[in-house]
């Protein structure tokens, strides 16, 4: 049994939200820069002994938005890290070419491929996703079309018949199923959830659990406390909804441990950001967890308190990926060998 309160072993990973920009100190000037880095540093990741390589996906901005392209390459450079998303907007979807592709790049990985999902986040574009050919029905809300997409996509990659076939050149009009499918990516399929009842809901349909970095609520209590209540929530319904197999739970953090002058340049004063912030966002009232970033073993101590990284079986670090693969990879190094430890993570094989 392990600390995170399931059966699974505690996982790290990076999660790039692939900034590109052409401006002074950035490394990554182009997409193409964004892109090839980011392949880059998943192989460095790996050789650290890193479990995952996570992207973002925002749409109409200088990040990172075609996942698929971009992890089958990750795949064919690494031969054990976890490839995922942490999300894929389903409003901008189309859910059965996204079976495809998601079952064409977790084919390429060997069944390594964790796909983040969920109705997105505010982004740049006035309904972008009305842009892409989408919009949602009568009575419905960008959130009920994200989730509708989502249903037909979980239906597509386990196998279900989704357009009849042409007896003419087939001799049946059985209902066909889309290809390429792989076995067991229908498990590794994760809601982002913002809030208690998200939480709650995701479990219900069955799949792993996202928490956000935002939760679109504030009762008050410390966000890691919120956090952990979220993924009380979550696993108290799994329970209860009598699904067979263990669920995972990641939550995602900013750390940034200071070992060396140029950290101490970067990141040497970021007191405005070691504690929660509260705002209002889309209306609603919502609360963004802090940032850790300071001497090793005081960020480590921290994180050995934070009540949502003990429960969650699996922390992303988001990293500044526009500083380049070098300065990340030393990033993940400091991560791994100072902190990470210090909330149960251990290199995958250890005893």
């Amino acid at each position: 049994m392990s600390d995170d309160g399931g059966t699974h072993r505690k996982r790290i990973g990076f999660l790039s939200f692939g900034h590109w920009q052409p401006v002074p100190g950035s490394r990554t000037r182009t997409a193409a820069d964004a892109l090839l880095q980011t392949v880059e540093l998943a192989v460095a990741a790996e050789e650290l002994g890193v479990d995952g390589a996570y992207v973002r996906v925002h749409h109409f901005a200088r990040q990172l938005a075609s996942p698929f392209p971009l992890l089958a390459a990750v795949a064919a450079r690494t031969s054990r890290i976890e490839i995922g998303t942490g999300v894929i907007d389903m409003r901008y979807e189309n859910p059965l070419y996204m079976a495809e592709e998601a079952g064409a790049a977790d084919l390429i990985s060997g069944g390594r491929l964790q796909l983040g999902v969920s109705r997105g986040s505010p982004e740049t574009a006035l309904r972008g996703y009305e842009s892409f050919g989408y919009v949602p029905g009568e009575g419905q809300t960008d959130a009920d079309m994200a989730r509708g997409h989502t249903e037909i996509f979980r239906a597509a990659i386990a196998g279900a018949g989704v357009a009849r076939a042409d007896p003419r050149r087939t001799g049946t009009d059985a209902p066909l199923a889309v290809q390429p499918l792989s076995p067991g990516l229908p498990d590794r399929i994760w809601w982002g959830s913002g809030t208690r009842a998200t939480a709650r809901w995701t479990a219900e349909q069955g799949m792993n659990l996202m928490s956000s970095t935002l939760l679109s609520e504030d009762t008050g209590v410390p966000f890691d406390e919120l956090q952990a209540e979220q993924i009380e929530v979550y696993r108290s319904t799994w329970r209860d909804s009598g699904w067979e197999r263990e669920p995972r739970v990641s939550v995602s953090r900013s750390v940034i441990p200071i070992t060396t002058d140029l950290d101490r340049a970067y990141f040497g004063d970021r007191d405005d950001e070691q504690h929660d912030q509260v705002g209002m966002l889309e209306g609603v009232r919502a609360r963004f967890g802090k940032s850790y970033s300071g001497e090793p073993d005081v960020i480590a101590e921290e994180l050995s308190r934070d009540a949502a990284v003990l429960a969650a079986d699996t922390v992303l670090l988001t990293v500044p990926n526009q500083l380049g693969v070098e300065y990340n990879a030393h990033l993940l190094e400091s991560i791994v060998r100072h902190v990470a430890p210090a909330f149960g993570w251990s290199p995958a094989g250890a005893l």
